[in-house]
């Protein structure tokens, strides 16, 4: 296929590609636990496979190589949530633990509560009795 048409349709589908297998890249990198990070993993690199082999079809045109990237797609769409699922479900078999906030996160950073970590909840500086 060659023509205007199909080299905007190869450009912007490379372009999704390159987008969300970047934003994939950066949340394996960036989220806290397995869990998550197998979650965004899977959701952003598929669809960046997805957007990746619409660009080798719009590049080829129809025949038997639109076939083979249409099976591949199918494959692809098959194999890595399974992939992901199985990672996530021996975590879950191992006991990894699951990535809880400690404390409330505000844009300049954490949340203050009145009382620091050194003291205790009740206000009092040894913890013992009042006299």
């Amino acid at each position: 296929m060659t023509g205007p048409v199909a080299t905007a349709v190869v450009v912007v589908a490379a372009a999704g590609c390159v987008f969300f297998t970047f934003i994939g890249a950066v949340g394996l990198f960036r989220l806290p636990d397995v869990y998550c990070r197998a979650h965004a993993a899977t959701k952003a690199d598929t669809l960046g496979a997805g957007f990746a082999l619409v660009a080798v079809t719009a590049y080829f045109g129809p025949g038997i190589e639109a076939v083979k990237t249409a099976i591949l797609l199918g494959f692809i769409y098959v194999t890595n949530p399974t992939a992901a699922h199985a990672i996530a479900r021996a975590a879950y078999s191992r006991e990894v633990s699951v990535w809880t906030r400690s404390e409330p996160l505000d844009k300049d950073g954490p949340i203050d509560t009145g009382t620091s970590s050194s003291e205790p909840p009740d206000g009092s500086e040894t913890g013992g009795e009042s006299a």
